[in-house]
């Protein structure tokens, strides 16, 4: 190699050294900033409601109260709630997955249907479409068909619904799959409800699994539908953590909140770190196609 040669290979690597020390730089300041919020979050369910107020701001608890922690189930029934919100959450994490799954499979083999494009279309609105948009008509809904108040059929209702964006992952999941494999078992004389369960549903673990972890973490994050169907006696983790932690004089103990706050994330935080080769496997394959 030539001088010039060998100058256009060193300023070649410096640019790469220096675009990787760059892009590394981005990632540990974004860390930071992710992390930080999570470490005061620890450090202050540990102070006292004075402590935690004090200014100017200390960074370290002066008293570790670690009875915080003990505070949060005895002041309220949080285990018995967490188990509740966990198996409605489950429940309606499986109902919402096979729902959505055969929503998925109809856009994605049978589109010579007239109706699909348009009901397709319907779907993408729908996915832009906020929540509270439905909320007052669905709870006039369930008033006029005595299902609430006081029960968990608007969970089970909603799962039997599907979901506009997880038919869309779906959707976008089965237009990847082969359909030679299909068209065999079309040969050996198996039907749509065949094909799709012994075939696709068995191949289709991460988008499965994509759906299970945010439909679980939904109802395990809701504050509005409790709010709504349910009373204080039979209600949620989330409505439960926001109205249980006072004293006697009705005023909110923050440091024990945050306490119960810190358990009220970890299942979320184990969903994911289990769950976010999953995840990314789902939403990578689902990609958009089609």
């Amino acid at each position: 190699m030539n001088t010039a040669d060998l100058k256009l290979a060193a300023r070649d690597r410096f640019y790469k050294r220096t675009n990787r020390a760059g892009g590394y730089a981005i990632l540990i300041v974004v860390a930071i900033l992710v992390v930080i919020p999570v470490i005061w979050l620890l450090l202050s369910s540990l102070k006292n409601d004075s402590d935690y107020m004090a200014w100017p701001i200390h960074f370290l608890p002066v008293d570790w109260r670690w009875v915080n922690y003990e505070l949060t189930f005895t002041m309220t029934p949080f285990l018995t709630v967490a188990l509740r919100t966990a198996g409605i959450g489950l429940v309606t994490a499986v109902i919402t997955a096979c729902t959505s799954a055969m929503g998925g499979y109809a856009f994605a083999r049978y589109q010579d249907l007239k109706a699909n494009a348009r009901l397709f279309r319907i779907i993408i609105v729908l996915l832009i479409v906020p929540y509270v948009v439905f909320m007052i008509p669905q709870f006039m809904l369930y008033s006029y068909f005595h299902i609430i108040p006081n029960t968990f059929w608007p969970w089970i209702f909603g799962a039997l619904g599907a979901s506009p964006y997880y038919i869309f992952l779906y959707r976008q999941f089965f237009l990847g799959f082969p359909k030679e494999l299909e068209e065999a078992a079309e040969i050996d004389g198996c039907g749509p409800w065949r094909i799709f369960w012994s075939i696709l549903m068995p191949n289709s673990r991460p988008v499965i699994a994509t759906v299970l972890i945010f439909a679980f973490n939904a109802v395990w994050g809701d504050y509005l539908q409790p709010m709504l169907f349910l009373s204080n006696r039979i209600t949620l983790l989330g409505v439960s953590m926001a109205t249980a932690y006072q004293d006697p004089h009705g005023n909110t103990l923050r440091t024990v909140s945050l306490a119960a706050t810190v358990i009220y994330i970890i299942p979320l935080i184990v969903t994911f770190f289990f769950g976010q080769k999953y995840i990314l496997k789902g939403l990578i394959t689902s990609g958009l196609k089609g």
